[in-house]
């Protein structure tokens, strides 16, 4: 399927806690631990760096969001890291495995160069395999592993850091 991508509106914020509030109450697939209401992700939307890349990839015949990618600068407190983003990605379980993240990294990597970018950033959870997969198909390589990086539900969690460059 060919899935449209496109700049996230602000509308797209009870769509967005559709797909991020069910990996986030898995507890498996991302360290983030509270689930967002629409209008904290409609703020958080609001309030996206300027710098920022936040896309969405759509479902073409029903206009539905099922995925979304945004790159933040990696620090704001020193501009000697601006050619660095953090890429964090999120698609919907109904349509994994079926080409929305591959949709959205494409659109991703075209955009970075226009905003500064030449280097992706990006820890992934170490117990998941399957978004570590994800990313190294798009080219991205591990340079290490941060040992019990984030303690979740009484466990200490690594996390692999990765990163592409341009």
């Amino acid at each position: 399927m060919k899935w449209i991508v496109r700049n996230v509106q602000p509308d797209d914020a009870v769509a967005l806690t559709n797909i991020l509030n069910p990996i986030i109450a898995a507890g498996q697939f991302t360290v983030l631990d509270t689930l967002f209401t629409p209008a904290e992700e409609h703020q958080f939307i609001l309030d996206f760096p300027q710098r920022g890349i936040f896309h969405v990839a759509v479902q073409p015949e029903t206009n539905q969001v099922v995925g979304f990618q945004t790159i933040e600068p990696f620090a704001s407190y020193t501009k000697v890291f601006d050619h660095v983003g953090i890429i964090g990605t999120y698609v919907a379980a109904s349509v994994r495995k079926q080409g929305v993240a591959a949709a959205l990294f494409a659109a991703t990597f075209a955009a970075m160069p226009a905003k500064g970018y030449q280097k992706a950033f990006a820890y992934v959870r170490a117990d998941n395999p399957a978004a570590l997969a994800t990313y190294q198909k798009q080219g991205f390589q591990t340079i290490g592993v941060a040992q019990k990086q984030a303690y979740i539900n009484g466990q200490y969690i690594d996390e692999v850091l990765i990163e592409k460059l341009l």
